[in-house]
């Protein structure tokens, strides 16, 4: 079972004077433990699961650009890119960018999105519920085509495009991984079966019953349930000194006895080298050896 390190808050001691340094450290430290990922939110403003609005938020793909900089080995992503903010080319583009520069480690991270307050709040359009799951289906198809062989045109209900010429391509053939985050059971998991490589679901009392919704899914698809890399968001606590760590170690192997491939989560401590290092001694170790 793999690991991987969020990093959803940005507001460190040092203030932004420092971040650029500290957020290396904590990079290259998540690396050498051997997190299999290293992810950031897709947010300009914190959200409220984690601390107030107006703390310290960093753009998610300039972000990963600098932490492939600074890492050799963690794939890259965010947790979840919402598909409001950015044209699909665009979002193509700049998962291939990354795919480039980092030696073939980016994953596209996609979901439907749902931060009203950001998106009013910098004048991005918030269309319904449904016109954002109708965008999440056309931008998977989107960067699905322009990651392929041809630079054929593009039209559907919201995007028209003349030529998807995308060079350089990518670094992973046929195309970087896509996860495809939320737990919606209609549409959301059917995505993930027609067009995922994984799936992002959080760590709930309904994960065994979403997992088997995604099963049915993929069996309706024609697509090999073990062929989607399963990952849950799960907060990485191990308490201040790690003394939360076996009971860490505990619900990792509960939820690899449910068919989960990976944990993907905050670190809560960090930019506490101390803490990452503790992770890569003595959880992931752990972890792996569920494999």
């Amino acid at each position: 079972m793999k690991l991987g390190l969020q990093i959803p808050d940005f507001t460190w001691a040092g203030g932004a004077g420092s971040l650029g340094a500290d957020l290396a450290a904590v990079a290259r430290t998540a690396d050498e433990a051997g997190f299999e990922y290293l992810a950031v939110m897709d947010h300009f403003f914190q959200i409220p699961q984690v601390g107030p609005v107006e703390h310290d938020m960093l753009e998610a793909y300039t972000t990963l650009g600098y932490l492939a900089a600074h890492t050799e080995r963690a794939k890259l992503l965010t947790v979840i890119t919402g598909v409001l903010y950015r044209h699909p080319g665009l979002l193509a583009k700049a998962i291939t960018t990354l795919d480039v520069l980092s030696g073939g480690r980016a994953v596209l991270g996609i979901g439907a999105g749902w931060n009203e307050e950001e998106s009013r709040g910098l004048g991005f359009p918030f269309p319904p519920t449904a016109e954002r799951f109708e965008l999440l289906e056309e931008n998977l198809q989107y960067v699905l085509q322009m990651w392929g062989e041809g630079e054929e045109s593009f039209t559907s209900k919201h995007f028209r495009a003349e030529r998807l010429m995308n060079v350089p391509q990518a670094r992973q053939r046929p195309h970087p991984p896509i996860m495809v985050g939320g737990s919606g059971e209609k549409k959301t998991l059917r995505f993930v079966a027609k067009y995922g490589d994984a799936c992002n679901i959080f760590n709930s009392p309904e994960l065994e019953h979403k997992l088997d919704v995604l099963k049915r899914h993929c069996d309706t698809e024609g697509r090999d349930y073990g062929e989607i890399t399963k990952t849950v968001y799960h907060i990485l606590d191990i308490g201040p000194s790690g003394e939360k760590a076996d009971d860490l170690k505990r619900e990792l192997e509960r939820l690899h006895g449910l068919g989960v491939d990976a944990a993907i989560g905050a670190l809560p401590g960090v930019p506490d080298l101390r803490l990452i290092e503790k992770m890569g001694t003595d959880v992931i170790p752990a972890a792996e050896a569920l494999s």
